[in-house]
């Protein structure tokens, strides 16, 4: 899967952690325990990216739900963790690893050679393809029908760089970038861009979703797959790598995929408040 190129910029809007008492705090996971008695790992991610991550409040309970959480919350019990979620802006999860303020980040995030440079990846757990979402009626199915178009992306995703490369080659096509996928698809809607590059399974929940869109998959030329990403140096990535081997051995990624991205539309996801935090669930709905 494809998802997002890293960006130097400053952390956003990433929920404060919850600082022990000391006189200098443990770094996430590596002390803190919670009630029940556990260690904690503190996992941030960009809850905006349905089916991947985003916020359901079906249940009457706002939280964040979704593949990636369903696969975090496997890899945490399994190695006897509790987990807690933080959320940031997406280009703003690479620095807050740098600033050691989680153990991990799962968010579709692709193990691009600029990214390895600066955190540590797991193995590839999921992989998906880029696609051009546009009205049914634009016929725009390739990226040479982007001639004269503005496409829309997202801010700090693979997406991004991949456009900028693509508008090297395609005469007149502009990109536009903006925060969140959902964005993106209300800017069409509103003929204030003609279409976005936006990843197949996240593009088919919105195209169920809106029936007068359509997208069309983009053969890949670059890195592809979704990876956790750690902070350098982390004792975490051998672990995560065995749980991970285990749960594709056993087709329990599969069983994952099949539950999120086999169903019709994910609902779109709220807006989540700034400086909040949403407790993991046990199991999404």
């Amino acid at each position: 899967m494809k998802r997002r190129s890293l960006l130097t910029l400053s952390l956003t809007t990433i929920v404060a952690i919850t600082a022990l008492a000391s006189c200098e705090p443990p770094q996430p996971g590596q002390n803190a325990t919670s009630s029940s008695g556990k260690k904690v790992l503190t996992m941030i991610t960009s809850p905006e990216y349905p089916p991947y991550e985003y916020y359901d409040t079906g249940s009457g309970e706002r939280k964040i739900v979704g593949f990636d959480i369903d696969i975090a919350n496997k890899i945490a019990s399994d190695l006897g963790y509790e987990l807690k979620i933080n959320e940031s802006d997406f280009n703003g999860l690479i620095p807050a690893l740098q600033a050691k303020r989680a153990d991990f980040v799962i968010a579709g995030m692709t193990p691009t050679p600029e990214r390895q440079k600066n955190v540590d990846f797991s193995t590839i757990y999921y992989e998906a393809k880029n696609t051009i979402i546009a009205p049914k009626s634009s016929n725009l199915k390739t990226t040479k029908d982007l001639a004269g178009k503005t496409v829309g992306v997202q801010l700090g995703s693979i997406q991004e760089g991949d456009a900028k490369k693509i508008a090297e080659k395609v005469p007149g096509m502009k990109v536009k970038q903006l925060n969140k996928v959902p964005d993106l698809i209300q800017e069409i809607k509103a003929k204030r861009i003609d279409a976005a590059i936006v990843e197949d399974t996240v593009a088919k929940g919105f195209t169920d979703a809106s029936t007068d869109l359509v997208f069309n998959v983009i053969p890949s030329e670059g890195p592809s797959g979704s990876a956790v990403a750690f902070p350098k140096g982390s004792p975490l990535v051998a672990d995560f790598n065995k749980v991970l081997e285990k749960m594709k051995a056993s087709g329990e990624i599969k069983t994952l995929a099949a539950k999120w991205f086999a169903t019709s539309a994910p609902p779109s996801p709220s807006p989540s408040p700034s400086g909040s935090m949403s407790p993991s669930p046990s199991k999404a709905p």
